[in-house]
């Protein structure tokens, strides 16, 4: 049997489909293990012993617990909300051939051609005013599948599976209707509360309907929409609240698919003005980030039986084996000897297996937030990621029993600080 942890990661992820609800429920879940919300508008009395949390823009959290003494620094977890997707431009209906039909915008770094002939719904937030005449912001999930990207038949493109690129504009609109004009603000003011009045403005994003799965004889991959990065966040989230120690922190920011600069991106602000409110003054602040540490999570590249001369042969994670240590000479991943052997040593403790990630030398490699966050604090980090294939893809695939392993390798870090 899958471990519990991953059935309960599957059911997380189908609740989230932006990073709206993603925030949404983690907060939720925070609450109800007692966290106490903060606002940042509002003074705070954080005390030792206390456990607390704090979102910004609906879409970034931070959750922490205090204890007695910072002197030993926090350590800290980091993942983001956001995954690649196909987002509603602003103005998006327009008519085709007596189809009603929606304008979309690529997010993120997206494989595009998952994305066709697949059920889809939409969700996000939208903002408006209420019949009183005050600004609300409510989230919405359509849930049922309101549109579809169809493929073209091979029998008008024989070339297709020789070569194919997708261009977004002109390719990828939904067909949502036919026949009936398309009014689409009266649509998402259909799925708001009755106070709501007119819709103003949305920030909406499409999703696969296909409910997360178990997949494999022995069930021993998981099989779902935005693996990359709800996988971290939910696992990251579930360590600091099952951890029996303090001075622990999780961190999980929107917008680091498209580079994470803005106010609730990594790159940000909110990290460092959560730290500072819990510091008593700039010196402290500068003792706590040396005596600290971050864990960026963010899932590593597992090497594909079917395309293995992709990875370099000594560094091809395989699903099921354990996190594994990210690791690139230009800084595009934050580990170094000093935190990579302090995670080595935890996870042998905890009796972890654990990987090493390194791109080809002839290939360009990503990032994540841990040298963006590294860069902003100056706080030694780690890079480490659950492997997986089909990253940005809309339904990706990792192993079930790494969940386990790197919620274990989380607790032991927070437990054994």
């Amino acid at each position: 049997m899958p471990p519990r942890i991953a059935a309960d990661l599957l059911d997380y992820i189908d609740r989230s489909p932006t990073a709206f609800h993603a925030c949404h429920n983690l907060h939720e879940l925070f609450k109800e293990a007692g966290f106490e919300t903060l606002k940042e508008s509002a003074d705070w009395n954080c005390k030792p012993g206390g456990s607390y949390v704090v979102t910004r823009n609906d879409s970034s959290i931070i959750a922490f617990k205090l204890g007695q003494d910072l002197s030993n620094g926090l350590q800290m977890i980091g993942a983001h909300t956001d995954s690649p997707c196909l987002k509603i431009k602003p103005s998006p209906e327009f008519s085709s051939h007596g189809y009603q039909q929606l304008g979309v915008e690529v997010y993120g770094g997206a494989l595009l051609h998952p994305w066709f002939d697949r059920d889809l719904s939409i969700a996000g937030r939208v903002s408006g005013v209420d019949k009183s005449g005050a600004l609300f912001d409510q989230l919405i999930d359509f849930k049922s599948p309101l549109a579809v990207i169809p493929s073209l038949a091979i029998h008008l493109n024989r070339e297709v599976n020789k070569s194919s690129s997708v261009n977004a504009q002109t390719q990828m609109p939904l067909i949502i209707n036919q026949a009936e004009q398309l009014d689409f603000k009266a649509l998402l003011l259909s799925q708001c509360n009755d106070q709501a009045d007119r819709i103003l403005d949305f920030e909406l994003s499409c999703y696969d309907t296909q409910a997360s799965s178990f997949v494999g004889l022995d069930q021993e991959f998981i099989a779902a929409s935005r693996l990359d990065n709800l996988l971290s966040s939910y696992v990251g989230a579930r360590a600091l609240i099952d951890s029996n120690e303090g001075n622990a922190l999780f961190v999980s920011t929107d917008h680091e698919e498209v580079g994470s600069t803005s106010a609730c991106g990594a790159a940000g602000p909110f990290l460092r003005s959560v730290l500072e409110r819990v510091c008593e003054s700039p010196t402290q602040l500068t003792k706590l980030i040396d005596a600290s540490n971050l864990i960026s999570c963010d899932n590593a590249h597992g090497v594909h039986p079917n395309f293995s001369d992709r990875h370099d042969k000594n560094h091809g994670p395989i699903l099921n084996a354990g996190p594994v240590i990210k690791i690139n000479a230009s800084q595009r991943y934050a580990s170094n000897s000093r935190s990579s052997a302090r995670f080595q040593q935890v996870c042998e403790q905890a009796e972890v297996p654990v990987q090493h990630f390194v791109m080809r030398s002839d290939m360009a490699c990503g990032s994540t937030i841990g040298p963006i966050t590294a860069g902003e604090l100056g706080i030694e980090t780690l890079d480490i990621g659950a492997a997986q294939w089909g990253m940005h893809s809309i339904r990706e695939t990792a192993g079930s029993a790494d969940i386990e392993y790197l919620y274990l390798a989380l607790l032991a870090g927070i437990n054994m600080r």
